[in-house]
């Protein structure tokens, strides 16, 4: 299988390199010690060791990982191997970057039929470890942006989670979570977030009705879970941010809906507009024209409900909230939507082994943050620099006024055309 080469750092994070297969000067895959004993024996079985060195721990504070770095005083008298260097310096964010999205795990317990994953029960194993996932925020730290978000998969199947929410609160990140509403989830995980200084907490409900809700979620009483979770964060007081996917399945029930999260009193209300995954079917998407009357239900239900609402994958409501502001004399409630997320615009999503994306529906690798800084693959990656670009965009998205505040949805274009330049296919809107 070739010649490796396995570096060990006072931290207890394990770099590998297959010497045959190394693309780039700098270790490619780091594992912390918890994976040691199953990593070698189903990536480097039969392997001879070149050779294995320690280097100084790069991480501050606390312990990192549920071994003890107290040896790190000890090891860092040892020489580091040449071509293995910590990573470089991290420097500042790109335009306008305000979110990071982590993939923590693709592991789910639940089957939901909108899921942009193949889920699965067990965790990768190539999944960033508790090591990894702290060098990951130690980055983001220095980006200063505004959320670093957790997300899966479900999160709350590493046993790692709660160290994790909260070293991103010890270096200043104000942190999210996206959990599934399954058995995992239950009153004491909820306290111990918050506890943890958790600043919000997302779930899904994509309907007002048991029946409709847990046919998108593929197991019978998630509702009911669901409902019992949204109680909890009352009684953490923790914010609460409601995740609804629409599609043609449950557009008729969007009233109900927004009746049904006033009544619960949550903080914030994320819409998803559908883009083809492997589980989503075309003839799910809403058409433009069920698009626009979304917008507008979203754009009304703004004026009287007591919670932000949120779009994810439709940017043209941003162009809809622009057109509905022109035709009135007054401001507008500042909760109506602020600017646009876009694809590569505000926002950066690392997946659960250290790709980076665009976002969680543009599977266009930009870089690995094993490999090379976040900041460096934001600024400099080909990927995102052509995404900033809206004069390469194509068809009435490249023609159109509105395309600084909107710019459509690349992960859909990309979707179903195969393009991510081109025009958004669920538009309705023609420019002028």
């Amino acid at each position: 299988m070739g010649l490796v080469t396995v570096v060990v750092d006072a931290n207890h994070r394990t770099w590998w390199s297959r010497e045959s297969e190394r693309r780039d000067p700098k270790p490619d895959v780091g594992r912390d010690l918890d994976h040691i004993s199953w990593y070698f024996s189903a990536q480097i079985s039969n392997c001879r060791l070149s050779s294995i060195a320690f280097m100084p721990c790069s991480l501050v504070g606390d312990q990192h990982c549920a071994l003890s770095c107290a040896g790190q005083a000890a090891l860092n008298g040892v020489a580091v191997s040449a071509g293995d260097a910590p990573s470089p310096k991290i420097e500042p964010a790109g335009p306008g970057l305000r979110v990071v999205v982590w993939e923590a795990t693709q592991a789910c317990d639940m089957k939901c039929v909108q899921c942009r994953v193949n889920s699965r029960p067990h965790r990768h194993p190539l999944e960033l470890s508790t090591a990894e996932a702290f060098h990951l925020i130690d980055q983001v730290a220095k980006m200063k942006v505004s959320l670093f978000a957790l997300t899966g998969g479900d999160p709350l199947k590493r046993a790692d989670l709660l160290p994790i929410v909260q070293y991103a609160v010890r270096n200043g990140l104000q942190s999210s979570l996206t959990a599934s509403t399954t058995p995992l989830l239950q009153r004491q995980t909820i306290f111990d977030l918050k506890q943890s200084g958790l600043s919000s907490l997302a779930i899904g409900l994509d309907g007002s009705t048991p029946q409709l809700h847990d046919s998108f979620r593929g197991a019978q009483g998630s509702y009911k879970r669901t409902l019992e979770a949204i109680g909890w964060c009352q009684e953490a007081n923790l914010p609460l941010q409601i995740n609804t996917t629409l599609t043609r399945r449950n557009f008729a029930d969007l009233d109900n809906l927004i009746d049904l999260l006033i009544e619960k009193k949550i903080a914030f209300w994320n819409t998803f507009f559908l883009v083809p995954t492997a589980r989503v079917q075309i003839g799910d998407l809403l058409t433009a024209e069920e698009h626009e009357a979304a917008f507008a239900k979203l754009y009304e239900a703004s004026e009287r409900v007591n919670f932000d609402i949120k779009t994810t994958e439709g940017q043209h409501y941003a162009r809809f909230v622009a057109q509905q502001e022109a035709k009135q004399s007054s401001g507008r409630s500042k909760k109506t939507a602020a600017s646009p997320l876009f694809d590569d615009k505000g926002l950066v999503f690392v997946s659960h082994t250290g790709e980076v994306y665009p976002s969680g529906f543009l599977p266009l690798p930009a870089g690995n943050i094993l490999w090379e800084p976040l900041a460096e693959i934001y600024q400099y990656s080909p990927v995102f620099r052509t995404l900033r670009d809206s004069s390469q965009l194509k068809g009435k998205c490249g023609r159109c006024e509105y395309k600084a505040v909107c710019g459509g949805s690349r992960a859909r274009a990309y979707a179903m055309t195969n393009d991510p330049l081109a025009e958004e296919p669920r538009c309705a809107y023609t420019p002028a």
